[in-house]
Order: C-alpha cells, then structure tokens, then sequence
C-alpha cells in the first residue's frame, strides 16, 4: 500500500477539526480578512499620496496582495505544519509522524490546518475578482501564478524549517517565516543594492507577490518561466533538506501528535 494512501483522510480529519466550532471558524476568518483589508487601505491611501513608484501603482499593488493573500492561505492555512516544522524537531513532535506507516513530510503538512489563514485564501480570490480586471487570460495567469508563489513559499517554510535538524533549534524557521512574509507584502522594485538582490535569491520573496503580480498585468513567457522555476527550486530544496536531516534525526523520546 502506498505511503500517501492515508493523505485524504488526514486532510479530512484536519479540516474537520478547524471548522468543528463554526462560530469560532468564521470569527477567526473575519478577523483576517479585516487585517488584509488594512492592507488594501495602506497602499491605496499611499498610492494616492505619492503615485506611481518605479512602475507600481495601486492596482498593481492590490493584485500583489491578491496574490500572496492567496498563496499564504493556501501554504499556512492548508499546510499549517509548514511553519512550525522548526519547532516539532525541537519538541521531538517528529517522533509520532515516524512512529506511522505514512511518509512523513506530507503528513506533517497536512496534519493540522488554520482558521485564520483559510480566510487569507478566500479574501485574495474575492479581491481579485473585485479589483484585478479578470478575464480568462488574466484570471488564468493569476491561478498559475498563485499556484507557483504558494509552492515557492511551501518550499522555502520547509527548508528553512528543516534546517533545525542540523542546527538543534528552531529559530531559523522563525526567522525564515517572518522575513519572507514581511517583505512578501512589498514590491520587490522598491527594494535596491543588496536587499533587492536578496528577496530574489536567498530569501525569494519577489516570487512569492511581485513577479506573479506583474505576470498578471504584463505577461512575459521568460519571467513566468523563472517563476516556475523558483517555485520547483524552492520544493525541491525543501523536500531534500528535510530528507537529509530526517537521516540523522535522533529522537527526543517525546510523543505528541504533530
């Protein structure tokens, strides 16, 4: 029987324990959609006060936030383990996932989803169709774009949260998770020097909103390429960094459920 033949069920099993209490669920998605609502209103007012900046207007950021809005509820609501992998190594929460007769990594993922981020997903799908001028070329680009920018971002959650295999601490996924969600929400062109430089290598946060955004407004086949393969770098590199520290991971003899 294959490893990934439990999935289904555990994803289940997960979305069932997040909406169990649905006034809670709703709140908790209200709660984030009124943040990214906040969003919209700091770059629109902004926008409004300055104009256009280096080819960004507020239109385009608003699509930068539809699409990372979206790509963030789908890695941190759907994959909710991906930013804590850091810490179940610390926790030895690892130890349960072994102990099953599933491949670990995708378990792990899926075993538990957050309310708060699903609203994430729903508010960038709605301000899309609300203020991206869809139509099927740009609604089609901005699916393919949201896909890649969400496997990018899973990828790099997981790398940077496997690291603590070597390291013995957690902290690098932290850091990982916090950085890249910051300057996600920024285009990448108001950054210069170094800092520009590295939210399109080290820490791709320009792959995460910016390029997919402006794959949207202005489709370019050699740019959507690049993305693509960021986003294949990204998983890959998180799925052999985890792969390796899992070789040499010693368990803490602590039992939890990830």
């Amino acid at each position: 029987m294959s490893s990934l033949t439990g999935l289904p069920a555990t994803v289940r099993g997960a979305f069932a324990e997040a909406i169990a209490n649905p006034k809670a669920f709703w709140a908790q998605v209200g709660v984030m959609i009124a943040n990214d609502l906040a969003w919209c209103a700091f770059w629109v007012l902004f926008f409004r006060r300055v104009g256009e900046v280096r080819g960004w207007d507020a239109d385009r950021a608003l699509l930068l936030l539809a699409i990372f809005a979206t790509s963030a509820g789908v890695v941190l609501g759907v994959f909710a383990n991906s930013r804590h992998i850091g810490r179940l190594l610390a926790d030895g929460g690892l130890d349960a996932a072994l102990a099953l007769p599933v491949s670990p990594l995708p378990h792990l993922l899926v075993r538990r989803m957050s309310t708060v981020n699903l609203g994430d997903g729903l508010f960038g799908v709605v301000l899309f169709l609300a203020t991206g001028d869809p139509d099927l070329e740009r609604t089609a680009i901005f699916l393919v774009g949201a896909l890649a920018s969400s496997g990018l971002l899973l990828g790099f959650l997981v790398a940077t949260g496997s690291l603590g295999f070597f390291a013995g601490r957690g902290e690098a996924g932290d850091m990982g998770f916090h950085a890249i969600l910051l300057l996600s929400n920024y285009p990448a062109d108001f950054f210069g020097g170094a800092t520009k430089l590295l939210v399109y290598t080290a820490l791709p946060a320009a792959f995460v909103s910016a390029v997919p955004a402006r794959l949207v407004d202005d489709f370019d086949p050699g740019l959507a390429a690049l993305e693509l393969l960021a986003a294949a770098v990204a998983l890959f590199a998180g799925w052999a960094i985890f792969t390796a520290g899992l070789r040499r991971y010693a368990s803490g003899s602590v039992w939890t459920q990830a």
